[in-house]
């Protein structure tokens, strides 16, 4: 189960049957503070939560919870571990509010800047390590292969095989201790774990430095090791790794300061896409094909600035690449031979097909999509198998696996071929680019000799095993007529197809993409020799049929279209074959879907335990609702809550969304906002910041302490694990007993912005709604008993907007200061009144309100005025304050005839605060007195803030002058300083 919110997944003894049923109240042990009694049996407020909608996608039902690691998974027989999930979506509070309003265009400019340095460098280090590796598999390949060869040639066939095996083994031992000791989250190819992160789920220790070096040498071990694995899949997890700690300016907790700005889930998003991108670009150097596999493959919500970065990002890898493959070409890299980058070039594929060629052609599709789903299946056995038997091993059972199949991959490899006989060139010969037999000095191509008593033969089997992968591949896209025997392609295809079933999933950094296009291509030359043979008078090439059947694997196994499509033709660099390759993909994806198999990638989420949110929810949800999947009882809070019961309860639940409560002052109860238990962590180890010794609410008190704060600072480490309940500042002893005494005001730290779903809506749209947001939380509420108004497509037309704005009052609101703007030549005023002598319920949302201020143009005059004693005006209403729950917006007035100029007064207050209201014309409140201002005119950009009467509005040129006031119960003046925003 994922661990987000408010509940776990839950096991049931009959899911098809409970699954529908409503949850009974108190499962989850949760409880509220402060108010138990009258808000736990309510069942007024429940949070629906991202392992809420996978428990009912799991087939399991909303029953009772089960505790981190306990129980089992739903309906399906899929068992979830505790994972945190992200939120895509602005923690839109006073904090960040203040921090947006603070921005200038020029910091938008430089954060776009930032963006795409960072992208550019994530590039290049992409690019960087992508070439080490190809360097580093070459050259250790064509070492391992000079060396067995020339013991062979000495007359030494069991040394050459003992040679052989010793290196395979070794490589492969050393890259599944590294993986083991020094990365364990770089297991696998990452592309699950990637895929699931940008789906919402924060997989722990995915992105850190540890990983990525285990990641690199990894690869470089199992792929040199000769298994039936490839890089290219680990490279996207490694380009994702890397534009993570470039991003973010470290790995873990280890973090640059300078690289704040990108330290949320919704730039940290978009960087990794691009770095899974640039993995693609740079494994097979298709800029546009990584481009593409992230938008169909990787990302769950996609937007056009994403797909500038990442088109960005990849075409500077290719650049990069190709630059460095340049200079090893001019300079020499050892054994660096033409393979170490995949580039098939098929200048002599077909240009034509004949209308006969269609039958086999479908034919492909269907053995690629039954014998990817195939593989699928047989893997995910495998997989069970392992987590069975080999898991409770420990890391002695997975070197002894790694070594077994090593072993058992060295010995097929070289006894198989030893059993064939050698075939004879070639009468007329096979021109300078490809000697047959292959000469002694070069390392990669065409017409092995292997075994070959013959000098003017070659064997092969040899030619596809005694080479890169990618060398074999382009052996098999290559022209050359009659260059491999049935028998041979069909050993070679059941024995690498199988190899790579029992390869794929050991602890070591495994791919899949090149396995699948070598075996593709295996059997697609096989058909191709079929239709060859068959219809003997036309141009029928094979390595046109071995790239299509490699794109039919691609299609069965991983089920992506469009980019596998790009991909191969700009590995292939032939436009000409288009048609073909769709024809061939669609058939392949169409039969594997039919299979009722999954994507290889999304089985492999299912075998983690990840808990991964499919596109569309199933149809059985429209037949339950948001109230009966939520979470009941919630876990909340009120609004000022001490210290000690803030730590209790982060102890005694590992929920991480908590709603605040609090009543208005006629009693009603409302919702404040959520909270989120980052949120609660960071204020408990910055006490001195947010920490009050009284239950009162103080808008100085919480105007000073959010401003004391940053967003980045309630940032937690990307890819980091969750803290424990009893870690950091929740151990025990970490706070000392007068600190537990003391009151946290949550108020500027509440999510006031967030998301809602009527107890009685089906659970298909909450899911739907979770998703396409991207949200972490949504509250479920009864039905409310008044519209404020509706919204359509014509009202958010920015057009209309301006339009709209320019003609009438605005209402804008920013932590409490509501500000009124009037049209040309308008006069502005506001008021504040005090709300009596509570101010307010001490736990309520509302609070003393900070001072107003008014904005005027050069004709108009501007007015305030404080009071004490009275109530509110209706204005913006109570709830409006503090909370922030309506949004802050910048209004620009225009003036046909000249840039306007803008009158600014001072922030002066007196008397007690209270709601702020908003009216036309100076004048005064039923129970206040009137407030003198100071005036200077301003030109130019104006920076507004807004949230307490310490801080001054400040311009580019001007001053500002602080007058006193008078009413209620005395006088005073105040000003301070505020930047947010600008104001034109």
């Amino acid at each position: 189960s994922v661990l987000d919110g408010s509940a776990l997944h839950r096991p049931t003894d009959d899911p098809e049957r409970q699954g529908l049923l409503p949850k009974s109240s108190g499962l989850n042990g949760s409880f509220n503070v402060g108010q138990r009694s009258a808000l736990s049996h309510d069942g007024d407020s429940c949070e629906l939560d991202e392992e809420d909608l996978n428990a009912a996608a799991s087939g399991s039902s909303p029953g009772g919870l089960r505790r981190r690691g306990g129980g089992s998974g739903g309906g399906r027989g899929r068992s979830y571990k505790a994972y945190e999930s992200l939120d895509y979506e602005e923690y839109d509070d006073t904090v960040y509010r203040a921090d947006q309003a603070a921005s200038s265009s020029l910091d938008s400019l430089l954060y776009s800047a930032n963006k795409y340095l960072v992208c550019f460098a994530v590039g290049v280090v992409t690019a960087l390590a992508a070439f080490a590796v190809n360097v580093s598999v070459e050259n250790i390949s064509g070492f391992k292969f000079w060396a067995t060869l020339s013991v062979m040639q000495r007359g030494s066939v069991l040394g050459s095989f003992l040679a052989y095996t010793a290196m395979n083994a070794a490589l492969v031992t050393a890259s599944v201790a590294v993986t083991l000791y020094v990365g364990p989250a770089a297991a696998g190819s990452g592309i699950p774990d990637v895929k699931a992160y940008l789906n919402g789920v924060d997989v722990p220790y995915i992105f850190h430095l540890n990983t990525l070096v285990a990641k690199v040498l990894g690869a470089v071990g199992s792929v040199a090791g000769g298994l039936a694995i490839g890089k290219e899949g680990p490279f996207v997890h490694a380009g994702a790794a890397i534009a993570a700690i470039v991003s973010q300016g470290g790995s873990g907790s280890v973090r640059l300061d300078w690289m704040r700005h990108f330290w949320n889930d919704r730039d940290r998003y978009d960087l990794v896409a691009c770095g899974a991108a640039a993995g693609v670009a740079a494994a097979f150097r298709s800029p546009v094909g990584g481009v593409l596999f992230a938008l169909e493959e990787m990302t769950s919500w996609w937007k056009n600035q994403m797909l500038w970065l990442a088109f960005f990002t990849t075409a500077v890898v290719s650049v990069a690449i190709r630059v460095l493959m340049k200079a090893c070409n001019a300079k020499g890299c050892g054994f660096f031979g033409s393979g170490g980058f995949i580039y098939f070039e098929i200048h002599e594929g077909q240009d034509t097909y004949e209308f006969f060629e269609l039958l086999p052609m479908l034919l492909l599709g269907v053995l690629g999509g039954l014998l990817g789903s195939g593989f699928i299946a047989m893997n995910a056995r495998l997989s069970a198998w392992r987590k069975r038997h080999l898991a409770p091993l420990g890391p002695r059972g997975r070197l002894l696996e790694g070594l077994a199949i090593s072993v058992l991959t060295s010995a097929l490899s070289f006894v198989v071929p030893l059993l064939v006989a050698c075939t004879a060139c070639p009468a007329g010969g096979t021109g300078e680019e490809h000697p047959c037999p292959r000469p002694q000095h070069m390392y990669s191509g065409n017409y092995v000799s292997f075994g070959c008593r013959n000098r003017g033969s070659y064997n092969d089997l040899a030619t596809l095993f005694f080479n890169t992968q990618d060398d074999a591949i382009r052996n098999l896209f290559s022209g050359t007529k009659r260059e491999y025997t049935v028998s041979g392609l069909l050993i070679f295809t059941t024995i690498f197809y199988f190899l790579a079933v029992l390869t794929y999933g050991i602890h070591a950094p495994t791919g899949l993409f090149v396995p699948s296009i070598l075996c593709g291509a295996a059997y697609g030359r096989l058909v191709g020799i079929f239709v060859a043979d068959m219809h003997p008078t036309h141009q029928i090439d094979e390595g046109t049929y071995a790239l299509l059947g490699a794109a039919s694997f691609l299609g069965g196994a991983m089920r992506l279209t469009v980019c596998t499509c790009v991909m191969l033709l700009e590995l292939t660099n032939n436009l000409a074959l288009l048609p073909l390759i769709m024809l061939v993909l669609l058939v392949a994806k169409a039969v594997g879907d039919g299979t009722g198999m999954q994507p290889v990638y999304e089985v492999q989420m299912a075998a983690k335990g990840l808990p991964f949110l499919q596109p569309q929810p199933e149809a059985f949800m429209r037949h339950i609702t948001a109230k009966e999947c939520c979470g009941r009882p919630p876990v909340t809070f009120n609004r000022v809550e001490k210290v000690r019961s803030v730590v209790e309860t982060l102890r005694s639940t590992p929920h991480n969304g908590f709603p605040v409560m609090g009543r208005s002052s006629e009693g009603e109860r409302l919702i404040c906002g959520v909270v989120l238990r980052q949120q609660l962590l960071t204020l408990l180890a910055t006490g001195g910041r947010s920490m009050q010794a009284s239950p009162a609410v103080s808008s100085d008190l919480s105007g000073r302490a959010a401003l004391s704060y940053s967003v980045p600072e309630f940032s937690k480490p990307m890819s980091d694990p969750a803290p424990r309940c009893d870690e950091g500042v929740l151990a025990p002893g970490a706070l000392s007993e007068e600190t537990l005494e003391m009151y946290l005001d949550l108020g500027p730290f509440l999510n006031t912005s967030y998301h809602v779903v009527q107890e009685d809506a089906p659970l298909s749209k909450v899911y739907q709604l979770l998703r396409t947001l991207g949200l972490r939380h949504i509250c479920v509420v009864p039905r409310a008993h008044e519209v404020v108004g509706m919204i359509t497509r014509a009202d958010l037309l920015p057009d209309a907007l301006e339009r709209r704005y320019s003609r009438m009052l605005g209402h804008y609101t920013t932590d409490g200061l509501n500000i009124a703007a009037h049209s040309s030549g308008g006069t502005a005023a506001a008021a504040a009144a005090g709300g009596g002598g509570a101010g307010g319920t001490a736990g309520g949302c509302n609070s003393p309100g900070p001072a107003a201020a008014a904005l005027a143009s050069p004709s108009g005059t501007a007015a305030a005025a404080a009071g004490a004693g009275g109530a509110g005006p209706s204005g913006l209403g109570n709830r409006d304050r503090d909370t922030g729950s309506h949004p802050s917006y910048g209004h620009q007035q225009q003036s046909s005839s000249s840039q306007q100029q803008l009158l600014l007064p001072s922030l002066a207050a007196a008397g007690g605060g209270g709601v702020v209201s908003l009216e036309s014309g100076a004048g005064s409140v039923p129970g206040g007195g009137a407030g003198s201002l100071g005036l200077a005119p301003l030109s130019g950009q104006l920076q507004l803030s807004a949230s307490a009467v310490r801080r001054t509005l400040v311009g580019r040129s001007g001053s500002v002058a602080a007058g006193g006031g008078s009413g209620g119960s005395g006088s005073g003046s105040a000003s301070g300083g505020i930047q947010l925003g600008s104001f034109s």
